[in-house]
């Protein structure tokens, strides 16, 4: 079944957001990764950044997860106002991701492109034509 999630990205501060929400919420954190924790090919990040999250996701209920990453500038990323909220769309296979992929990227703009991540799964991000971020995330694991 497709599931999509709230992704919300930080300047800086997802850790304390994060934990501020497992106090809120309870439970605790699915996953919880920083920078330094994930192979990037060709990308020397200061201390300070490799510290930041890269991904994190809090269990809300029953098939509901909240995520979150901080937006790194060293990496190209600007926080903005309407940037800081994702959709993350989890489909049920990987026919599903390239499919909702190209129908939502259709006259917008592709930020990364559908692929094979390090992390294991396949995973692109979009703004579609009318403003909205949308991220698309198939893992054999969901």
């Amino acid at each position: 079944m497709l599931k999509i999630n709230p992704y919300l990205n930080f300047a800086g501060n997802t850790e304390e957001a994060f934990n501020f929400y497992k106090s809120v919420f309870g439970g605790e954190f699915k996953s919880f990764f920083r920078f330094r924790d994930m192979p990037m090919k060709g990308v020397n990040l200061s201390e300070e950044d490799a510290a930041k999250i890269m991904h994190v996701g809090l269990p809300v209920g029953k098939d509901q997860t909240l995520m979150g990453s901080d937006a790194l500038e060293s990496l190209g990323q600007k926080l903005v106002e309407g940037n800081n909220l994702y959709i993350s769309i989890h489909p049920d296979s990987r026919e599903e991701a390239d499919r909702l992929f190209a129908a939502l990227s259709r006259g917008g703009e592709v930020s990364m492109p559908i692929s094979d991540q390090p992390w294991g799964d396949y995973y692109g991000d979009l703004q579609d034509k009318f403003g909205m971020h949308w991220m698309i995330n198939y893992s054999k694991a969901d």
